[in-house]
């Protein structure tokens, strides 16, 4: 894969004069070369001169207190320079948005990510550069900066995930268990004998992980994401893609 070497602009008004950002090969195909956009919507959507709407694919802006400042940030990045936009399908949702990965001066998803204003979400049917986004987003937390400097975003473990319903959360743990019942895939967590959470896969998700050994998760400490459920009084997390996983040791 190409090299991706640019630095975020310490002053992102002159992403006009900057030099273009490399395309890694991870990205798709382009599907709008140097695009104006003349919009950036409340949920992030960036609004062309034509009238198409375009999501940045694989980030989730940051909300509550910082959500203005992403926006800020992204209308920086978006509003001062052509903006090249590639695709890989499935290209649009089903509101005929383009889910694309975005160009200028920068990479517009790293560049927020690295400034702890998102964090990397994974769509079901989407996995395009997500080890580069997760990098991105790892320098950031590492650093404490936007939404990292916040306790309450930082992954939490498994016992403390209980009272997070309906919240996107990001939870580190170490697998005591991978079983299946009812055609679904549970991963369990827990710590002191006690089981404390899990991660499932429900039975129409099983195919995107064919192929992945799911068994080797067996007392490995790993970090997924997603929304999490209650199920009869114990918190979860759907798995329906494997980006959704990474190791972490």
């Amino acid at each position: 894969m190409r090299l991706i070497v640019f630095p975020i602009l310490a002053v992102l008004g002159c992403a006009s004069t900057a030099q273009a950002a490399v395309i890694p090969d991870c990205a798709g195909a382009v599907e709008i070369r140097n695009a104006h956009v003349v919009r950036v919507e409340r949920n992030g959507a960036l609004i062309l001169t034509d009238g198409r709407a375009l999501l940045l694919e694989g980030i989730r802006l940051a909300d509550t207190t910082l959500n203005g400042a992403a926006l800020d940030a992204l209308r920086d990045l978006a509003l001062h320079a052509p903006v090249t936009f590639t695709a890989t399908p499935p290209k649009e949702d089903r509101y005929d948005r383009v889910r694309a990965q975005a160009f200028s001066s920068v990479w517009l998803q790293t560049a927020l990510l690295e400034q702890g204003l998102a964090r990397v979400e994974i769509a079901p049917d989407r996995s395009e550069c997500s080890p580069e986004l997760y990098e991105a987003e790892n320098r950031a937390r590492s650093k404490h900066l936007g939404i990292w400097a916040n306790a309450a975003y930082a992954p939490r473990p498994p016992e403390a995930v209980k009272g997070a319903t309906g919240s996107f959360q990001l939870v580190d743990g170490w697998v005591t268990n991978v079983g299946s019942g009812g055609g679904r895939v549970f991963i369990d967590f827990g710590s002191n004998g006690q089981h404390s959470f899990s991660a499932v896969i429900a039975p129409e998700d099983r195919r995107a992980f064919r192929g992945y050994d799911l068994d080797g998760l067996h007392a490995r400490h790993i970090r997924i994401r997603g929304i999490v459920q209650d199920y009869k009084g114990r918190p979860e997390i759907a798995l329906s893609n494997p980006a959704q996983i990474e190791i972490l040791n």
